[in-house]
């Protein structure tokens, strides 16, 4: 039986990715010490945007969506977005809806999505 490359190459990012929502669910970035902090807040004081998302995710996780929206809304927001593009990617959908892809990931969506991630950067520091 042979088996494709795609086959392999989305069976290891299941693995990756599994592996990391087991990690996060099980290990509070909290209360651990070996957990990454933050270069830019431990440099300047403020949260860049990106700040708070393993507390996002770990609280996502369990169930507390409050909670997780609190640490980092935009974390939270993005997450949907994430997934539909890995739906185009990963599973043709490209292919199939061109214009729909053009639009959420195009040029000009791009743009829109540095916007949003340098205002929530200005305002979550405020």
């Amino acid at each position: 039986m042979i088996i494709n490359k795609k086959y392999y190459s989305t069976l290891l990012f299941a693995i990756i990715i599994g592996s990391g929502l087991v990690f996060y669910y099980v290990f509070n970035p909290e209360s651990n010490r070996f957990l990454l902090k933050c270069p830019f807040k431990f440099t300047t004081g403020f949260d860049c945007p990106g700040c708070g998302s393993q507390r996002a995710l770990h609280a996502l996780l369990h169930g507390e969506f409050r909670q997780a929206f609190s640490y980092n809304p935009l974390f939270i927001i993005a997450i949907p977005y994430v997934f539909i593009g890995i739906l185009f990617e990963w599973f043709g959908l490209k292919y199939s809806f061109p214009k729909i892809r053009k639009a959420l990931f195009g040029k000009t969506a791009i743009y829109i999505i540095a916007g949003v991630i340098m205002l929530f950067f200005i305002f979550r520091n405020f």
